[in-house]
C-alpha cells in the first residue's frame, strides 16, 4: 500500500513539474510575441514620423530625418533578405556575419542622427550634413550590395532548378507520347519469282500445288483395279483337301 501511495505521489509531482514547465514556456513565448509586436509597432510609428518630418520640415532637420529613414529601410530590407535566405542556403551565414558588423555601424549612425534631430544649432547641422550623408551612403550601399547579391543567388538557384525540371518534364513528355510511334513489324516473305516465259518453256504451267486428283499428262496412269496377288505357300502349311463330290 505504501508503494502505491509513493508511486502516485511521484506521478503527481511529475505532472506538476511538467505543467509548471509548460506554463513557463508558454508565458515566455507570449512575452516574446508581445515584445516583437511592440517593437514592430514602435518601428512603424517611428518610420511614419520620420517620413512626415522629411516632408514637413525643410532644411537640415528634414534631411536628417530622410537620412534616418533611408538608413533604416535599407538595413531592415537587407536583414530580412539574408535571414530568410539562410534557412535555405547555408553559405549565406558568412554574409549574415558581415551584415551584423555593418549593423553596428548602422546603429551608431542612426543614434547620432537621432540626437541631431533635436539640435537647435542650425549651423552645426549644416556643417555635419556632408559627413553624415557620406556615411549613410556608404552603409546603405554595402547593405544594398549584400541584399541584391543574396537575391541574385537565390534567383540563380531557382533558374537552375527550373532548367533541370524543364528538361525532366521534356523527357517524361516524350516518353508519354511514345505510344503514337508505330513499331516496325516484320517484313512479309517475298513471293517466289516465276521464270520468264521467254527463257523457260514451262513458264506457262501452274506455279502453285496441283489440286488433289489431278495429275500431269506425262505421268503414267495406274489401273483402277489391281488383280489379287497369290499368297505365298509355306512348307509347314497343310495342303487343302479336295471337296468330295459324293
Amino acid at each position: 500500500m505504501a508503494t502505491v501511495i509513493t508511486v502516485f505521489a511521484l506521478l503527481f509531482l511529475i505532472f506538476i513539474g511538467l505543467g509548471a514547465y509548460a506554463t513557463v514556456k508558454a508565458v515566455g513565448a507570449a512575452k516574446r510575441g508581445v515584445d516583437r509586436t511592440i517593437a514592430q509597432a514602435r518601428r512603424t510609428v517611428e518610420d511614419h514620423t520620420l517620413r512626415a518630418k522629411s516632408f514637413a520640415q525643410p532644411g537640415p532637420a528634414g534631411e536628417i530625418a530622410q537620412l534616418r529613414l533611408t538608413l533604416r529601410t535599407s538595413m531592415r530590407a537587407t536583414q530580412d533578405a539574408l535571414y530568410a535566405g539562410t534557412a535555405e542556403d547555408e553559405s549565406l551565414k558568412e554574409s549574415v556575419g558581415l551584415f551584423e558588423r555593418l549593423s553596428a555601424h548602422g546603429h551608431e549612425l542612426d543614434a547620432e542622427l537621432k540626437r541631431l534631430e533635436s539640435e537647435p544649432d542650425r549651423a552645426t547641422l549644416v556643417a555635419r550634413l556632408p559627413e553624415l550623408r557620406h556615411r549613410t551612403e556608404r552603409i546603405t550601399k554595402s547593405a544594398d550590395s549584400l541584399r541584391w547579391a543574396a537575391r541574385d543567388r537565390a534567383r540563380r538557384f531557382a533558374d537552375d532548378d527550373l532548367d533541370t525540371l524543364s528538361a525532366q518534364i521534356d523527357v517524361e513528355a516524350g516518353a508519354l507520347r511514345h505510344w503514337t510511334q508505330t513499331e516496325p513489324g516484320p517484313e512479309p516473305a517475298p513471293w517466289p519469282d516465276a521464270p520468264a516465259a521467254a527463257d523457260d518453256p514451262a513458264a506457262q504451267q501452274q506455279t502453285w500445288p496441283p489440286t488433289p486428283g489431278s495429275r500431269p499428262a506425262e505421268e503414267p496412269t495406274t489401273p483402277e483395279i489391281t488383280p489379287p496377288r497369290r499368297s505365298q505357300a509355306y512348307p509347314w502349311q497343310k495342303k487343302p483337301r479336295p471337296e468330295s463330290t459324293t
